[in-house]
């Protein structure tokens, strides 16, 4: 016998589903009227039944930002929507700079001034 604990997991759960599909269908709808039915990237063109494989890609990756214009979003095939968050992932992965914007990596940690003292070499001549 499920406890009541699982019961409102598994409620919760379904209410989060049905909100995204909810603001998805939103969006979307918006989208599709707002944009030619073309993947911004492969530029295959869509109708009828393949429709379904035309999404919504979030420029800056921010589900809830929808401005009324559309101009964070670019409709893309599913092909190209995958590619775009893997090469997105891959670029995190590769990223190597900390928090304060310097590079974490120590080779590239410069502290040592070639040039420092050239001037007063220069002046003696």
């Amino acid at each position: 016998m499920p406890s009541n604990k699982n019961k409102t997991n598994t409620g919760k759960v379904a209410e989060m589903m049905r909100s995204q599909r909810e603001r998805e269908n939103t969006y979307r709808e918006r989208a599709l009227k707002l944009f030619p039915w073309i993947c911004g990237h492969c530029g295959r063109e869509f109708a009828g039944k393949n429709l379904r494989e035309l999404t919504v890609h979030h420029k800056d990756h921010n589900h809830d930002n929808n401005p009324p214009d559309g101009s964070n979003w670019e409709l893309l095939c599913i092909y190209c929507h995958d590619n775009e968050h893997s090469r997105d992932q891959v670029a995190d992965a590769y990223d190597t700079t900390s928090p304060t914007g310097r590079s974490s990596d120590s080779d590239n940690d410069f502290t040592d001034n070639p040039f420092a003292g050239l001037s007063g070499l220069m002046k003696d001549k």
